[in-house]
């Protein structure tokens, strides 16, 4: 989106006014002797009038929506969730059964759950009883067990499918859970520092409190199995992978299966590279495996799940899809807005910065449509700084500019899918912290949930603005994204349209709403930081109301602020927020 620019005439002073006794003949014929001469010369610039005293140039937005046809339609699971096999090493897993666990990610639902990261291609997997009940230690998973046998399921509401198992866990167990997270934190850190890292061991066990989680959010789970198994002519060995799939088939488990972690990593992390084209023949070889097992033999496969497409990258995107781009069900990816582990604050309003997705989007686009014409693409694992982010700024209200305008971005540019990396416990990330409290790119997703649905819709804007400087790159600080209303959500008629808007200026700007939209009643959702820390702030207010879970453990209402019909919309400085405009009748919002 690219604001239009206009300047508004210039008033004439009253010095500028011809004298009473001059005749018209005689004004008119000034007038085109100056014109004439000023030709002659090559001087093209306009005539010079002094400006009224006091006056400003003013700014002022206006804007439209298509609403004949979307320009895009997108999944229904859009915004997707991704947990990473981090949480079996500092013990995690153990605590996903957490009634406000659940909650929350229920919150988020319909979406993917995705199984993977990092440590995908170090999981090893294994049909034994759960080791620390066997050995009789007091591990947090013997606990756990004992504790959920003695659980009495009283909630309906959080248990309306059979079997779903959730749990209030004791303060104390949790405290002794931090302390053992902490411990852990340090020995991931270092193993990823150190780009060495140890195998991990998923039970049968914790694969069932895995698909519980899973199953009891409304998620539907993607697992990526561990590619670096690798045969003497560095095939693929999918012994590990085998036995997995039959548990999962024995227990009818409904799951969507991936093949490893960025591929294009393999080098630096085992000392063995892996091309595109082998990658393709692994692809294939898992196809063959889920075929003879009835309940996964139409189960979807995505891959390859490669880092950012630098050159190398590209170049294994291009064996893959060379040899198994017809086997995916979609082809996905990864995205790292920053490299370095040390950012400011402002970094995440940096316009710049912003608009590196669309390059690597576009980049990733060419290669699949070259083999594969309009197959499906997702980005996997999108995060704003690796090494599992910066505290107090990846999870903090600033973060999600980064966040929502990457959300934006891909609707408008065609991505299928995105998967936010990490729901709960990995780095800095994360939606939901230890303490189970969801931070502010929490609310800003489940905002996006209950108001944005799958269907884009093209902007058109048009306003007043300064005179750029010379040689100075305007870039947009205003950002408006527009989609049809969630179907899903019964305050809302079909029809409606919701706007979602990310001010990076520090003025407020004024946005009048025309044509279609001229005239209706509007809903605002206006989310700004909360307390004394301004942009690093970890909690956020909804138009001037702290949002915080109810004492129950239950989401509290999001509840907006009527606007009154043809009211100019006001949009305060660096901040972002939702706009339902009500009863538009848009035809391309009407059906399903």
């Amino acid at each position: 989106m690219r604001v239009l620019c206009a300047f508004p005439e210039a008033m004439p002073s009253s010095n500028s006014r011809p004298p009473a006794c001059l005749a018209p003949g005689a004004l008119c014929l000034a007038l085109l002797l100056h014109l004439s001469l000023s030709s002659q010369a090559g001087d093209r610039r306009p005539l010079p009038v002094d400006r009224a005293a006091g006056l400003k140039e003013k700014t002022l937005i206006l804007l439209d929506v298509s609403t004949k046809n979307p320009v895009r339609t997108v999944n229904e699971n859009f915004l997707s969730l991704q947990l990473d096999p981090s949480i079996i090493h500092d013990g995690w897993l153990d605590f996903l059964s957490s009634k406000r666990l659940v909650t929350l990610a229920r919150g988020l639902s319909p979406a993917f759950l995705r199984f993977g990261g990092k440590r995908t291609d170090f999981l090893q997997f294994q049909n034994l009883r759960n080791p620390a009940k066997s050995r009789g230690g007091p591990g947090p998973d013997y606990y756990l067990k004992n504790y959920e046998d003695d659980i009495v399921r009283s909630d309906v509401a959080l248990d309306k499918q059979k079997g779903c198992k959730i749990a209030q866990h004791p303060d104390v167990m949790l405290e002794l859970q931090r302390e053992k997270a902490a411990q852990m934190h340090l020995v991931l850190l270092k193993e990823q520092f150190s780009n060495t890292y140890s195998n991990l061991i998923l039970t049968a066990r914790s694969l069932d409190k895995l698909y519980n989680f899973a199953d009891c959010s409304g998620l539907h789970l993607i697992f990526a199995l561990n590619a670096l198994r690798r045969n003497p002519n560095n095939s693929w060995n999918s012994s590990s992978a085998l036995s997995l799939l039959k548990y999962s088939a024995s227990k009818k488990y409904n799951i969507s299966w991936e093949l490893g972690n960025e591929p294009n990593n393999y080098r630096t992390m085992h000392g063995r590279a892996v091309n595109g084209s082998q990658l393709g023949k692994d692809y294939i070889q898992l196809k063959s495996l889920l075929q003879p097992i009835r309940i996964y033999s139409r189960a979807s496969l995505y891959g390859p799940n490669i880092g950012r497409p630098r050159k190398n990258v590209i170049a294994l995107l291009d064996g893959f899809m060379k040899v198994a781009g017809s086997t995916v069900d979609a082809v996905t990816w990864q995205h790292c807005y920053i490299d370095g582990r040390v950012v400011k604050v402002m970094d995440f309003l940096k316009t710049r910065l912003l608009d590196t997705l669309s390059d690597q989007i576009r980049k990733i686009q060419k290669v699949v449509n070259t083999y594969t014409p309009g197959k499906k693409i997702w980005l996997e694992g999108v995060v704003t700084t690796s090494a599992g982010g910066t505290n107090n700024l990846s999870d903090s209200y600033a973060a999600g500019f980064l966040w929502l305008n990457t959300l934006g971005m891909l609707a408008n540019q065609g991505i299928d899918v995105v998967i936010r990396h990490s729901f709960f416990d990995h780095g800095y990330n994360h939606l939901v912290d230890q303490n189970f409290n969801p931070l502010p790119d929490y609310w800003l997703s489940l905002l996006y949930k209950r108001l944005i649905g799958p269907k884009v819709l093209a902007v058109h804007v048009a306003g007043l603005q300064r005179k750029p400087r010379p040689g100075r790159v305007i870039r947009d600080k205003l950002r408006i994204y527009a989609h049809c209303t969630n179907h899903h959500n019964h305050n809302y008629v079909r029809g409606s349209i919701t706007l979602f808007i990310i001010n990076l200026h520090r003025s407020r700007k004024k946005i009048k709403l025309a044509g279609t939209l001229r005239d209706k009643l509007v809903h605002q959702y206006l989310l700004q930081p909360y307390g004394q820390e301004g942009l690093k702030s970890k909690s956020v207010q909804l138009n001037g109301q702290p949002l915080v879970m109810v004492d129950d453990g239950t989401l509290p209402e999001l509840k907006p602020r009527p606007l009154r019909a043809g009211r100019t919309l006001v949009i305060p400085p660096v901040t972002m927020g939702f706009y339902v405009v009500k009863n538009v009748n848009a035809l391309a919002c009407r059906y399903r």
